[in-house]
């Protein structure tokens, strides 16, 4: 069943149109990388675990424009959209990729951890839960340091609500009034299991309530409807200091990961959230307002492609890390 939220209920001509171009910009860039990075893997180029964000788009694209430089960001393993759009470099995402020590991780993390302080960018997360903690902790630090106004956004999926770690996240950002928005991305399936599978009950946000944390539900397909939610939200945390729990309804039209046989769902379910696309959804809105012609479509696409196939040029061209130097970072010196 495709839940109710997730019907339109924005209306793209109270927009300004170079925000919306801006918005299909950002979703665009994020579907061409991962979508080459596929392609990739299947050529034995990207090794390791790969997990796609394909069908998610409208979350980065929604949220990342609401944090200012000075926030943190901590994400999960699928978690490539949210790095590029937070501002690392799409040749740094994919040497990292690759594996390649030009990666904005030296090479060391791959696809599951992206990393980059300058943009505040930390994680990239492989466990399961594994950033709530960390984003706990990142608020901490800016309370005690004074870094007031400074807002902690974190990522994670369905899954990790199941997880101790979340709700000891939760309890302690309210508790010590912390400012991390919480920013579950619900897509329904946790690697293969229904959430409805795993949860006595699937309201998400009622485990929020019971921590007294302000919380939100919105359609996770619509760019317009997460942007607008997340820039209350984010207002909130930075004004009043407390933690505030976003969920966002989504989908991922591919497999958890490119070892998934994704023997756990039909594929009518996938095509009736495709009819939901966040990208053909939002641009067939704009067309129809008359604030984007299919021209204007094709240029942001172009431009897209063009983008990735010069961060692949710069993947390949990387250098492999000396193997003298493969203990860096690992073992304390002596």
């Amino acid at each position: 069943m495709i839940p109710e939220a997730l019907v339109f209920t924005t209306e793209v001509r109270d927009y300004a149109r170079d925000f919306c171009l801006a918005r299909v910009r950002d979703m665009l860039r994020i579907r061409r990388l991962e979508e080459r990075c596929a392609q990739l893997y299947g050529e034995q180029k990207i090794r390791g675990f790969l997990h796609l964000a394909i069908g998610e788009e409208a979350v980065a694209a929604g949220v990342m424009p609401n944090l200012q430089p000075q926030d943190n960001v901590v994400a999960t393993y699928r978690e490539h959209g949210h790095a590029l759009l937070r501002g690392v470099a799409m040749n740094s995402i994919m040497a990292e990729m690759y594996g390649k020590q030009e990666g904005c991780s030296r090479g060391h993390g791959g696809s599951m951890h992206l990393f980059d302080r300058a943009t505040r960018f930390f994680g990239g997360n492989a466990i399961v839960g594994g950033g709530l903690p960390l984003a706990t902790g990142l608020a901490l630090a800016d309370r005690q340091l004074a870094r007031d106004g400074c807002v902690t956004a974190c990522f994670f999926g369905e899954g990790a609500v199941a997880e101790g770690a979340f709700h000891e996240s939760l309890n302690l950002a309210a508790l010590w009034r912390l400012p991390v928005l919480f920013v579950c991305e619900n897509n329904l399936y946790a690697m293969g299991t229904a959430l409805a599978r795993s949860q006595a009950s699937i309201d998400l946000t009622a485990k929020a309530a019971a921590c007294g944390v302000a919380h939100a539900h919105v359609n996770g397909m619509n760019v317009l409807a997460v942007h607008d939610a997340a820039r209350q939200a984010v207002d909130k945390v930075r004004s009043e200091g407390a933690p505030f729990f976003l969920e966002l309804h989504t989908y991922r039209f591919r497999a958890h990961s490119m070892f998934d046989a994704e023997l756990y769902r039909d594929k009518e379910e996938v095509d009736r959230w495709k009819a939901h696309g966040p990208i053909h959804g939002f641009t067939d809105r704009l067309k129809a307002a008359g604030m984007m012609t299919e021209a204007d479509f094709e240029a942001l696409d172009r431009e897209a492609v063009e983008e990735v196939e010069a961060a692949v040029r710069f993947a390949e061209a990387g250098t492999w890390e000396p193997v003298a130097q493969l203990t860096r970072d690992v073992l304390a010196p002596a």
